[in-house]
């Protein structure tokens, strides 16, 4: 599908409304996805049979977790990360995590929630971390590393992970979901075995709907010149992480007819301007 979406964009172009439409449909797609597959798992790890769950997940319900700790998915999907950033790179940046339980002080981090989605966002997260600060930094040779800090309240569990990758201006904030848009180069995947570090476009957006799938969230906050924060928020508790579906009816119909009028605001040109065709005499 990602590869699909890329040859889209280079053989048509992309226009506001073409990509609003794929953004929505893909949006309401993968959610439909995510949860199909999350049917499929639960069914097949409960009613597989015994003796085929790995003996590390015997708690398990399916394939959730009912104390799932939070900051071993955490480190797990650092290494995994790193192992990749330094294949790429010949080295990647340390870790800083740090973790603060206001609901029960001295007590570790978990929550009822499914790991390997945590899995998913928290990876990707990483890479694009590492990738940032290394690029950022590669002339230095000095890597800063990542800040990790993990909070759990009464209602939310957040986890807030820093980078010193340089940032991305404000403008370019709100593309960073769009399936269409990524900051990496294109891969090549058919000259390539290797799992790409970046490129296809779909970190990012994949990550949000993992987060929004149990109403949720993933946010981007950026610092441009700095570097960046991302910040997931999962419910704490179980009773509130209802999944989120997309409903097919006549108003999601209507959004793909919807004529898409001039802005009610004067709005400038999102690119920066080329100062050279300024210049006097």
């Amino acid at each position: 599908m990602a590869q699909g979406v890329i040859e889209y964009k280079e053989s048509f172009g992309v226009d506001p409304v073409t990509s609003q439409n794929v953004q929505y449909f893909l949006d309401r797609f993968y959610m439909s996805r995510i949860s199909i597959r999350m049917l499929l798992n639960q069914h097949s790890l409960l009613f597989g049979g015994k003796g085929k769950g790995s003996p590390s997940h015997r708690k398990h319900i399916g394939s959730i977790n009912p104390n799932c700790n939070v900051l071993e998915v955490i480190k797990d999907g650092y290494e995994n990360a790193r192992r990749l950033c330094d294949l790429y790179y010949i080295n990647s940046p340390e870790l800083e995590l740090e973790e603060l339980n206001a609901k029960s002080p001295g007590q570790p981090i978990q929550v009822v929630y499914v790991p390997s989605h945590l899995y998913h966002m928290v990876f990707e997260l990483f890479k694009n971390a590492m990738r940032a600060t290394m690029e950022h930094h590669a002339n230095r040779g000095v890597y800063p590393p990542i800040q990790v800090h993990v909070t759990l309240g009464n209602e939310d569990l957040t986890v807030k992970m820093s980078d010193r990758g340089g940032g991305v201006p404000l403008r370019k904030i709100d593309r960073l979901f769009n399936y269409m848009y990524s900051t990496a180069p294109r891969p090549r995947v058919e000259t390539s075995r290797a799992v790409p570090l970046a490129g296809f476009g779909y970190g990012l957006p994949i990550s949000r709907l993992y987060a929004q799938y149990f109403q949720g969230d993933l946010k981007l906050y950026s610092l441009e010149g700095y570097g960046t924060d991302a910040v997931i928020y999962i419910k704490a508790l179980s009773t509130d992480s209802i999944e989120r579906l997309p409903v097919y009816n006549k108003a999601a119909w209507k959004h793909y007819n919807t004529n898409h009028e001039a802005d009610d605001w004067c709005v400038p040109s999102r690119e920066p301007k080329d100062m050279t065709t300024f210049r006097s005499a």
